[in-house]
């Protein structure tokens, strides 16, 4: 019996070394940020989640950086890609709320995309659906330039200040918040009537400055265009 026990060990590692993979482990650093955040991903530590030596890993991935490039090119890839048969306003709406709704299951994702040097074979494919949507509507390369700028920003600014201002408001607590209100009342009543009156809602923003986006892209492609 002993024995027996002590060859279970070793045949479960071998089965899960034989099932490793590039994309397995990929998604189990993805795993990790997204449970305990990305500044605690290490190689070690990855090892650890799939039940392998650290040094497993460097057979699919040469690197840490490699890994970190590996895993925005991953969320790139779990965003909805533009269709060809819907119309291209609709068509483009639909992924950027796609990407803004993965990116902020992935909170750690959004900064991180946007301080890596390196596009993953994920992040140009869908860039060159989106540009090929814009081109199919009459855009300009130049205008498909600017339109696309136009949109990543909105989708990768926006995510990362509500993102910001989310941990923002969980450092405070109800006491502090009621009397930093109290303090706006007095010095700023523009900004406290704002903050009383109006409705506060990330996604409804969201959707409401791509709308605007999108009406002044067509805008702008039909002033060219006449």
């Amino acid at each position: 019996m002993p024995k027996r026990l002590s060859n279970s060990k070793p045949a479960a590692n071998l089965e899960v070394r034989e099932n490793l993979s590039r994309k397995r482990i990929v998604k189990a650093a993805v795993a990790i940020a997204d449970r305990d955040g990305i500044d605690s991903l290490s190689m070690r530590k990855l090892g650890l989640e799939l039940d392998v030596k650290a040094m497993s890993l460097y057979n699919y991935i040469a690197n840490k950086e490699e890994l970190l490039d590996a895993m925005c090119d991953f969320i790139v890839s779990l965003f909805e890609k533009p269709k060809k048969n819907v119309e291209w306003k609709e068509s483009v709406r639909r992924s950027s709320l796609s990407a803004h709704k993965v990116l902020w299951k992935h909170p750690w994702a959004c900064s991180l995309s946007m301080s890596r040097p390196n596009i993953g074979s994920e992040s140009i494919v869908y860039a060159e659906t989106m540009m090929g949507v814009f081109r199919r509507a009459g855009f300009s390369p130049q205008l498909t330039h600017h339109a696309m700028h136009a949109i990543d920003n909105h989708v990768y600014g926006s995510t990362l200040q509500e993102i910001g201002f989310k941990d923002g408001l969980q450092s405070f607590g109800p006491e502090i918040a009621a009397i930093y209100m109290q303090q706006m009342v007095d010095k700023f009543p523009y900004a406290s009537e704002i903050i009383r009156e109006a409705t506060h809602d990330h996604q409804i923003e969201f959707e409401f400055v791509l709308d605007l986006l999108l009406d002044g892209l067509e805008r702008k492609r039909d002033s060219f265009q006449n």
